[in-house]
């Protein structure tokens, strides 16, 4: 086999995009979405279809799966199509070839005729490769707004899973966990404590843990209250 072109190490490098370390199985609380993660856990589906508002968990999972197929030794590929509409449908070519094709933010795309066409082939070529194929967005496929009546079937073709947002005991819950995975002692008062006075949505939390986690280490210190106050106000 020939070595890797720098436009081929480009495109490795350009299907990771967003990929973050600590998107991992083991890091996501399931909640009312048990059932989603142990079909995705399995690894066996060829198709499935995660859908959500902001926060969910879909992008997360989506992740998780790519660094699990990693950690197996296969070749995923993550395309946040939020962020790369723009850079066109030729993205999509030979991605039949991947172990795992993960396509999140699909509503970015819905309604461009050249995108729907694309993934519709792309979807055909996944199947014919016998190869999986998991699809995220913000609304289920029959309200996503596709125009190709062919692309939404296929997006129907394996399960469909509404994911629901965590409660307040869940979001406590999926902050200590994420706490204890940096070597974090996150008390039950400090995450009540965010979870009252910081934006309620879980990326925007997981962001705001980084950051105090980041600055205790600077400081010495642990994460208290009056640290935490100090901190954010």
């Amino acid at each position: 086999m020939p070595p890797p072109t720098g436009a081929d190490v480009e495109r490795q490098l350009t299907l990771r995009i967003g990929l973050r370390d600590s998107a991992t199985f083991a890091n996501f609380l399931p909640g009312d979405n048990a059932a989603a993660l142990h079909l995705l856990q399995q690894g066996g589906e060829p198709f499935i279809y995660l859908w959500g508002a902001g926060g969910s968990g879909r992008s997360h999972l989506l992740q998780a799966a790519c660094h699990a197929v990693t950690a197996g030794g296969g070749s995923p590929a993550y395309l946040p199509l939020a962020g790369l509409a723009d850079t066109g449908v030729a993205m999509l070519d030979g991605l039949e070839q991947m172990s795992l094709v993960c396509l999140d933010d699909l509503q970015a795309v819905a309604g461009n005729a050249a995108w729907e066409e694309a993934l519709f082939h792309l979807y055909n070529r996944v199947r014919d490769a016998g190869g999986r194929l998991l699809a995220a967005a913000d609304a289920s496929p029959v309200t996503l707004g596709i125009q190709l009546a062919d692309l939404r079937s296929r997006l129907a073709w394996g399960p469909v899973f509404q994911l629901q947002p965590l409660d307040d005991a869940g979001k406590l819950a999926a902050l200590q966990l994420r706490a204890r995975a940096r070597g974090m002692d996150l008390s039950e008062e400090v995450g009540t404590y965010l979870l009252r006075r910081c934006p309620r949505d879980m990326q925007a939390l997981f962001e705001l843990l980084e950051r105090l986690d980041q600055a205790s280490l600077a400081a010495q210190r642990r994460l208290t209250i009056p640290f935490v106050r100090e901190l954010i106000s």
